[in-house]
C-alpha cells in the first residue's frame, strides 16, 4: 500500500501545471483520506482516470468492501477528472455523488475508472465504475463537480516546495 506509482498524464497538462509551480502529483493525488485507504491514481487525463485501492483495510463487519470506501474511490477519480477538464484556473468540488453497490468483494484490489458523461463551463459530471479482479462490475457511481475559479490561497497547498 505504501507503494508510490507513476500517474501517465498527458503532456499538455504536465506542461500547463509545471509553468505555475505546481506539483501534479499533490494536486491529483488521493488525498489524505485516499492515501490512508491505499488509492493509486495510476492513469489520469480529462477523457479517463483509473485508480485502485486494496479491499484489505477498507472492509465492512461482515469483511466486504465498505460501500463508503467505493464512494471515495469514485469521488476521488471523477474529481481528479474534473480538475483536468477544468484546468489550473478552476477547483473541482463535489456537490452530488450517487453509488449503486452490484456485489461484494472480500479481498484483492478493485479498479476505477471514470470516464465523462458531461464536462461544461461550471459543472462536470463523470461515471465511475468499479470493478474486482475478476473484471465483475463492483459499484456503479455518479458524481458532479462544481468547478469554480480559483481563489488567492487555494492552490498553496499543492505548489512545489
Amino acid at each position: 500500500m505504501g507503494e508510490q506509482q507513476t500517474v501517465k498524464f498527458p503532456q499538455e497538462v504536465i506542461d500547463e501545471y509545471a509553468a505555475l509551480g505546481v506539483d501534479l502529483v499533490a494536486l491529483f493525488s488521493a488525498g489524505h483520506l485516499g492515501t490512508r485507504m491505499g488509492v493509486q491514481i495510476v492513469e489520469a487525463s480529462p477523457d479517463r482516470v483509473v485508480g485502485t485501492m486494496p479491499v484489505e483495510g477498507n472492509t465492512q463487519p461482515y469483511g466486504l468492501l465498505h460501500g463508503g470506501a467505493s464512494a471515495v474511490l469514485a469521488e476521488t477519480l471523477g474529481s481528479v477528472g474534473a480538475m483536468l477538464h477544468g484546468g489550473s484556473s478552476k477547483i473541482a468540488v463535489g456537490v452530488d455523488l450517487n453509488c449503486t453497490h452490484h456485489r461484494g468483494v472480500r479481498s484483492g484490489l478493485v479498479t476505477g475508472v471514470a470516464t465523462p458523461v458531461h464536462r461544461g463551463r461550471t459543472t462536470a459530471t463523470y461515471e465511475i465504475v468499479i470493478t474486482g479482479e475478476d473484471d465483475k462490475r463492483v459499484c456503479t457511481a455518479r458524481l458532479t463537480c462544481l468547478l469554480r475559479d480559483v481563489r488567492p490561497g487555494d492552490e498553496e497547498p499543492v505548489r512545489a516546495s
